[in-house]
């Protein structure tokens, strides 16, 4: 049994090359970096690698992070700039004994050393919708876009090994230096190949503080069904944080478990994620809240065709 499952329609190409490479029995670990760099490369997807949306001082700035459910390991990178891959760059730090998440300069200078690919990451699209921002963030105040368009994947290949990653460029104009939950394991991702992986995409000023991707997975550990959990998971916190803080702001994580079964959970009203199983084609899933629960149901092509004219506007 095999299983991947990413959030966001963008990730749908990337789930079919990553599929693929299970279909012929490679690592969750090739078909997750696979998977993720597939999205890192495509510059109409503007919140992840190259053409990623820049920061309040016109760079952009990618986080990254990456788990092994076998062994435990983790690698993240924060904060780097002028590198390809983020997610290669978090995949090769968690092969290391310390030193597993680099910031800024520290992990530019690590991949720099090993020879990772050096890449200007914006395109002029990216620093055109940058320089539009920045006038009206002058003329009118505007503050940084609450996206949460991360990249989030969760694999399981045919030998029962399961990965987690994510990648981004985290809110449009964040302050320089800004690093949400996608690097932080157990907030952003995680995962036990013994139980399951989960990964978060959403507002990670929020995620963060609920340590959700851990939350789903433990909950798993207890018996919950994937989708049990990650609804429970999501609609507690959502619910606390209303409560302490009179503000819940978009929340959304997938999660799959080790017999391949999987689950989300949101707290927005439309949710767009994707499935690939052995005995399942990838499929583009969108949720729809019907009595105060999560359905999802197959995306139309209409759908599909007005969301990727969207992203490459």
């Amino acid at each position: 049994m095999w299983g991947i499952i990413a959030t966001w329609a963008m990730a749908y190409d990337g789930v079919l090359k990553g599929s693929k490479l299970l279909i012929d029995k490679h690592s969750a670990v090739d078909a997750i970096e696979e998977t993720i760099k597939s999205v890192e490369d495509e510059p109409n997807f503007r919140s992840v690698g190259y053409g990623g949306l820049p920061n309040e001082k016109g760079i952009v700035e990618l986080d990254s992070g990456f788990m092994d459910g076998d062994k435990l390991s983790v690698g993240a990178v924060g904060g780097i700039t002028g590198f390809k891959n983020p997610i290669s760059i978090a995949i090769k730090l968690s092969e290391e004994s310390y030193n597993n998440f680099l910031v800024g300069s520290g992990a530019e200078e690590y991949a720099r050393l090993n020879g990772f690919e050096v890449k200007n990451m914006s395109t002029e699209r990216s620093l055109e919708i940058w320089r539009e921002k920045k006038k009206r963030f002058s003329e009118e105040n505007i503050r940084a876009y609450d996206g949460h368009d991360t990249v989030g994947v969760i694999t399981l290949d045919t030998y029962g090994k399961m990965c987690a990653g994510t990648s981004t460029s985290g809110l449009f104009m964040k302050r320089k230096g800004r690093v949400g939950d996608s690097p932080l394991c157990g907030g952003g991702f995680y995962v036990d190949s013994e139980v399951g992986g989960a990964a978060a995409t959403g507002v990670g000023e929020d995620i963060m503080k609920g340590c959700l991707s851990y939350e789903v997975v433990r909950l798993m550990s207890e018996g919950l069904n994937p989708q049990e959990a990650a609804e429970r998971a999501v609609a507690e916190f959502s619910e606390k944080l209303k409560r302490k803080a009179n503000l819940s702001r978009d929340i959304s994580v997938v999660c799959m478990n080790n017999k391949g079964e999987w689950g989300i959970g949101t707290n927005i009203d439309e949710f767009s994620f994707v499935v690939a199983k052995e005995d399942m084609k990838p499929v583009i899933f969108l949720t729809k809240k019907i009595d105060g629960k999560i359905k999802y149901m197959e995306a139309k092509d209409k759908w599909i065709e007005e969301y990727m004219k969207k992203e490459i506007k």
